[in-house]
């Protein structure tokens, strides 16, 4: 490939054309032929490096102020314009795509996976990125790192999906993707907003700016579904509202009228039931799937709403909900005997609110709940995550969850300021094995044991090290005998 099949006339200017390897913002990857994109970031401003870059082979540098640089390219936003030159790389994929985005902070990976099956299911070839891995309709599941990737990956992805001949793409839209423009430009059939709760303001410093980072998506909608049952979801339905933006809005609501909303809403442990009603066309539609709780309700009709603007026949997106098979991770029965063991991602303290309160409902006897707060992230968040235990468990075992670099004690003592005063039995181990053993070794007849925090994830993060950890074969293995 040459550097004028990807940088166009208009933004050449002094460049000399020659080959290219690839497109990288990461200096310790650098090869001679790359194009290195200059990120200015918290601790490291890439613009400082961009003629070592240069010495060592690159083909061009990515800028945006003006260096004096020889084979530079001036932009006004380079993370922007890294997302443009993905694109141009691989071909510009997303042309043969017709793209869906969720965002919020809890129910992205569930109300994706929904919408992926019932696209599969509806006749339409749909591929998936998101937490719980890249999905590119091919023989392979590729694991995730992260929920949106970065360009030079995310834009593989998509080629991947388009030579394997995907007709849909539902990704998660997480708000650093949507800060740092990982997807620019791209133009979505349909736009997702299922919730917004604190977390990740080690990232935004403000829910202002996280609900911000969110709302940018809409931007680039056609369709945009919100949950107005969410005080941020109503905020941004009145914003877009009156904007005029153009963006056609669809209202979803599982406790009151919107264009889709549930009545008769039946929970039971294995599932939910209830009628789909449509305001648009004054009928109801028997909707009954394997997934707990009522949070689920309002992440199906999210997911119904966006695959009938898509273009399924609500119809046949109803009859396809019966038969999605759950999302690993994601109120997951890993044991079901004397006592269960149910596994979930939840990370936040509404996260926690909502699968603990579905659980408390149907438990006979005890409810149990490991669970920690990740390190190096939104350490706001940790006490209120302790007060939500305590209020629905009756013993809580706190332990460690991707601690990175912090330690994990210290992020353990905050959590457990959450459970001063509070009717609860709570211990904690810093060894997330020992902590989950020990919680199984209490189980009983009736007991619910709740896995909180790690989902699909089958490692630990501790320092930069992705350490093998898997509750899921740590439950089948603790409890092969009983």
């Amino acid at each position: 490939m040459r550097l004028f099949d990807i940088v166009y006339e208009d933004e050449r200017g002094g460049l000399v054309d020659r080959e290219i390897n690839t497109v990288t913002d990461d200096t310790r990857k650098l090869r001679e032929g790359d194009i290195f994109i200059a990120i200015t970031g918290r601790n490291f401003d890439g613009h400082s490096v961009c003629g070592e870059m240069l010495e060592k082979g690159a083909a061009a540098v990515v800028v945006e102020k003006d260096l004096g640089l020889p084979q530079q390219i001036v932009v006004k936003n380079s993370r922007e314009y890294y997302s443009v030159l993905a694109s141009r790389y691989y071909g510009n994929p997303t042309k043969s795509l017709k793209l869906i985005a969720v965002t919020g902070t809890n129910g992205k990976t569930t109300t994706a996976n929904i919408i992926q099956h019932i696209m599969n299911e509806t006749g339409h070839k749909c591929g998936y990125i998101g937490t719980s891995g890249y999905d590119v309709c091919g023989e392979k599941i590729y694991e995730a790192r992260l929920t949106t990737p970065y360009q030079m990956d995310l834009y593989g992805y998509f080629r991947e999906m388009v030579d394997n001949g995907a007709e849909y793409c539902v990704m998660e839209a997480s708000s650093q993707a949507l800060s740092q423009y990982r997807f620019s430009g791209e133009r979505f059939v349909c736009g997702i907003f299922t919730n917004l709760t604190q977390d990740h303001l080690d990232w935004h410093g403000t829910m202002e700016n996280y609900y911000k980072a969110k709302r940018s998506l809409f931007k680039f909608c056609d369709n945009g579904i919100i949950n107005i049952g969410d005080k941020w979801g109503k905020r941004l339905y009145e914003e877009l509202s009156s904007a005029k933006s153009g963006i056609n809005l669809v209202t979803v609501n599982s406790g009151g009228l919107a264009d889709f909303f549930s009545v008769n809403i039946k929970l039971r442990p294995g599932g939910v039931s209830y009628w789909l009603s449509s305001a648009s066309d004054e009928k109801s539609f028997p909707v009954s799937f394997p997934m707990p709780g009522r949070f689920n309700v309002e992440n199906s009709l999210c997911a119904v709403s966006a695959c009938c603007k898509a273009g399924a026949d609500i119809r046949d997106v109803c009859n396809a909900l019966g038969t999605v098979k759950g999302v690993c991770g994601r109120s997951e029965v890993l044991y079901d005997g004397k006592y269960a063991v149910i596994c979930d991602y939840a990370h936040t303290e509404d996260g926690l609110q909502k699968i603990l309160s579905t659980l408390k409902e149907f438990v006979k006897n005890r409810l149990i709940v490991v669970f920690g707060a990740a390190g190096e992230r939104d350490a706001g968040k940790r006490k209120a995550m302790g007060e939500c235990v305590a209020e629905y468990a009756d013993i809580a075992v706190v332990t460690s969850d991707n601690p990175r670099f912090e330690d994990p004690q210290k992020i353990i003592d905050m959590v457990l300021e959450g459970f001063e005063g509070k009717d609860c039995t709570v211990k904690s181990f810093i060894d997330r094995l020992t902590a989950i053993e020990y919680a199984v070794g209490l189980g009983e007849e009736g007991d619910i044991i709740a896995l909180c925090g790690k989902g699909h994830e089958s490692y630990q993060v501790i320092g930069d090290d992705y350490i093998p950890f898997s509750e899921h074969d740590i439950i089948k293995e603790l409890t092969k005998n009983i």
